[in-house]
């Protein structure tokens, strides 16, 4: 029967490694690092109308706008929150309220709303969303198409508890 002898040296070499592994996180478990707000985006309020009506659709249809809502810090999916959108499209001005409608999220945080294409105001084809309920901070958005060609645009909130 063989017998193993533990030195210093193997001694001070396990030691040493556990103590780097201990404090290097490894024996830790991962933390998830807060999710960050969504920031209100400059021009995003501009011809906002309070109170547009929840709708099925917005006009004839035909581009889609999309995305999802989530609680800061920990992401949870907010089901029941209410988007308004509005564009500068084929039927009309972002201006005009029927270029208007709000949608509310599911159960997994995310709504869709089909709208007339939008088509450039400004020299740019964008969109304008907002969240705009008393439980969260109010957000709104101006995101910018890739081309004004796109059938679809996708948009993330991230809201923070009032």
């Amino acid at each position: 029967m063989k017998t193993s002898q533990v030195s210093r040296r193997s001694l001070l070499a396990a030691g040493g490694a556990l103590a780097l592994t201990t404090t290097s996180g490894l024996l830790i478990p991962a933390r998830a690092q807060g999710l960050a707000p969504t920031p209100t985006m400059r021009g995003g309020s501009n011809n906002y109308i309070p109170g547009a009506p929840i709708v099925e659709r917005i006009g004839g249809g035909g581009f889609w706008m999309s995305g999802t809502v989530r609680r800061a810090g920990d992401g949870q999916p907010l089901e029941g929150q209410r988007i308004q959108i509005w564009a500068h499209t084929t039927e009309g001005h972002e201006r005009d309220p029927h270029s208007h409608g709000a949608t509310l999220t599911n159960a997994k945080g995310e709504f869709r709303l089909e709208m007339p294409q939008i088509v450039p105001a400004f020299g740019q084809a964008h969109g304008h969303l907002a969240y705009d309920d008393d439980a969260f901070e109010t957000v709104f958005l101006r995101p910018v198409m890739a081309s004004s060609s796109d059938a679809s645009l996708s948009v993330d909130f991230v809201l923070t508890p009032v």
